[in-house]
């Protein structure tokens, strides 16, 4: 029996946690997929059978699938718990490129993948899917596309026309967008079609230049917004966490903390204005 619990959803992908109890040896019935998908082992191992190759899939072996796929699976060895990433079409194409499909059955999962995918479920419990998880998943299927494609991930959309060129640019670029609170400057994908480049190069643009991820850019950003109506008396945590783009009061809670060394109940006391 195999189960599928939702784990987070982001701009184009959806990450489950799927486990399955059976125990059999033989095939089971034909799979068809209707999506890509990105699957990593967290526990356990089980057989995959696609376009009649055989695979071990266990911690050190994942597989990308492609829509249309016929997939078999066996559980000789009983059951496993495993991270599946559903991507959309228009995402894949976005990070992977037009008609790139995998050509082995899997990929080998090294220490730093391990390490990418232990990142992604982390990114996944902070509540902040359209940038800390989405910027997580970008070195898993870098990664995993370098092996099973054949090739790296595009850098950019050839079919965008390029606004801005340079790392510099890019950056600034970004940070404009998300200091006037543009639309696309709500999720690392949509930010990188604003500004004509891929989600690869708007990630590692930042971390070039001012060496933190865009995610921990965007996040500072809030914060100090957080500390403006704090500073100003803001008596509703929750309210301004929804304000904010924070998932949740906890959410906000969180990142202050770890920003600013405290919580935003004791930032407002900090910040209180003496009396007389």
């Amino acid at each position: 029996m195999r189960s599928a619990v939702r784990v987070c959803a982001g701009p184009g992908f959806v990450l489950d946690s799927v486990t399955c109890v059976d125990d059999h040896r033989g095939w089971s019935p034909v799979e068809a997929g209707s999506a890509h998908r990105l699957v990593l082992v967290r526990r356990g191992r089980f057989r995959r059978l696609a376009d009649g190759r055989s695979s071990l899939v266990d911690p050190a072996y994942g597989y990308l699938s492609a829509p249309g796929e016929e997939e078999r699976f066996a559980h000789p060895a009983g059951g496993d718990v495993c991270t599946s990433v559903r991507l959309s079409a228009g995402l894949w194409r976005r990070l992977a490129g037009e008609g790139t499909r995998p050509s082995r059955p899997g990929f080998y999962v090294d220490a730093r993948l391990e390490l990418a995918h232990r990142r992604l479920l982390a990114a996944a419990r902070s509540g902040d899917a359209a940038f800390g998880l989405a910027e997580a998943l970008l070195p898993l299927l870098s990664g995993a596309l370098r092996q099973v494609a054949g090739r790296v991930p595009r850098e950019a959309a050839g079919d965008v026309a390029r606004r801005a060129t340079s790392p510099a640019a890019i950056v600034d670029a970004a940070r404009e967008a998300i200091a006037c609170d543009h639309e696309a400057a709500g999720g690392l994908v949509p930010l990188a079609e604003l500004l004509g480049v891929s989600p690869y190069q708007l990630s590692r643009a930042f971390t070039r230049e001012l060496g933190v991820s865009l995610t921990h850019y965007r996040n500072r950003v809030r914060v100090g917004r957080a500390l403006d109506r704090l500073e100003r008396g803001e008596p509703g945590l929750a309210r301004l966490a929804a304000d904010l783009g924070f998932a949740d009061q906890a959410h906000l809670t969180r990142t202050v903390r770890r920003h600013a060394g405290h919580t935003p109940t004791a930032m407002r006391r900090l910040l209180a204005r003496p009396h007389g």
